[in-house]
């Protein structure tokens, strides 16, 4: 349900701001025009600095696989650290790295 206790408070502020302004006390600037600035062709002297990659790896953009059901969990960093790097060391995806474990353990556990 939604919390509406800030409403009530707000309500016993109007009080506490008086009457709005008339019209010729209040500011023109709704009238004015809208004038949006002219923004002028610059030639490109030198090409922005590029940026270094960030260290962490973004799987997403690998390939699409066509897996669609998510399965989230918790790690410790460092065995995120361990799975993410044998993945790239392997040039697989991490899914690929936990459906050949379990793979393993179902074939070494029967």
């Amino acid at each position: 349900m939604a919390d509406v206790s800030m409403l009530k408070k707000l309500k016993g502020r109007r009080d506490e701001l008086g009457a709005p302004p008339t019209l010729d006390e209040a500011s023109t600037n709704l009238t004015a025009p809208e004038v949006a600035p002219v923004t002028r062709p610059v030639a490109a002297s030198n090409p922005p600095p590029q940026a270094r990659p960030a260290k962490k790896i973004d799987g997403r953009s690998a390939r699409k696989t066509n897996r669609t059901v998510q399965f989230a969990t918790r790690v410790t960093p460092e065995w995120d650290a361990r799975i993410r790097a044998l993945a790239q060391r392997e040039g697989v995806l991490l899914v690929e790295i936990l459906e050949k474990a379990l793979a393993h353990y179902e074939q070494s556990s029967s």
